[in-house]
């Protein structure tokens, strides 16, 4: 129900209609603007954080890596929204202001449910607001990259961040009692798109030698651990999903940076 009314209210907001994600396929860059990229960057990030902040709430319910994940779901918060104030300050297009506007309620929303104890019925409702949070930040993204093909390379680099901690989200939510069909799904989806993109991004003939090497050293990371996110019904592996989900969303937002500085 929340995600059909979610839908609603962005399809009546969007009056272009629905902007598809960006295509994988076209991984060609042309000279980035720096300070648009910036902004996309920002705007990236959040979807990221989406993801994370939703992981962080089921790895403290379940009590594994409690602390660590308390701890980087306040500061996901804090850095949340002081992004949402920047991006409401610096993009002047009405349309994108009113959903910067729609993920702040669904923000507020997942702050106050963050704050209570873990259940499965809670669990369930912020599963759905880190999914309201996610389609409306990639909105954003999307509608500040539509216009220009050369900033789609920020985006689909940037994907990489969201998808490393909705794999773990996923992958710590069945683990906590939401054991239906779906939560297998989205883990397994997150994961053939995750792979997709970086063999894009390995092949793009425009990175940087510096980006190449970024690349390879995820791509490496990645040929280790995947199978383990993939091993969901057996699970057993969380604190190993929590640090290396974490490894590799840092180590893409470095290479969005150094896509965002045209390779420096």
């Amino acid at each position: 129900m929340i995600n059909r009314t979610i839908k609603i209210i962005l399809v009546s907001i969007l009056c272009f209609g629905t902007i598809a994600l960006a295509n994988p396929e076209n991984t060609e860059v042309a000279k980035i603007s720096t300070k648009e990229g910036k902004l996309i960057n920002l705007a990236g990030k959040q979807r990221m954080l989406s993801q994370r902040m939703a992981k962080d709430y089921f790895y403290a319910g379940q009590k594994i890596n409690k602390s660590k994940a308390l701890k980087q779901l306040r500061k996901s918060l804090v850095d949340f929204k002081s992004t949402q104030k920047r991006l409401n300050k610096d993009i002047k297009d009405e349309e994108i202001k009113n959903l910067i506007a729609f993920v702040d309620m669904s923000l507020n929303e997942f702050d106050t449910l963050s704050q209570e104890q873990y259940s499965i019925d809670n669990g369930t409702i912020i599963l759905d607001l880190s999914e309201s949070l996610l389609e409306g930040s990639d909105y954003v993204v999307q509608a500040l990259t539509k216009e220009k093909v050369s900033n789609e390379i920020i985006d689909i680099a940037g994907k990489q961040r969201m998808l490393s901690q909705r794999i773990a989200k996923y992958y710590i939510a069945y683990q906590a009692g939401i054991k239906d069909d779906n939560t297998i799904t989205q883990m397994q989806e997150s994961v053939k798109e995750f792979d997709t993109i970086l063999n894009k991004l390995l092949v793009n003939k425009n990175n940087s030698k510096k980006i190449q090497e970024e690349l390879q050293k995820v791509a490496k990371m990645w040929k280790i651990v995947y199978k383990f996110y993939l091993n969901i019904k057996k699970g057993g592996l969380p604190k190993i999903v929590f640090s290396t989900t974490d490894d590799i969303t840092s180590k893409m937002d470095a290479i969005v940076t150094l896509y965002v500085n045209n390779g420096k």
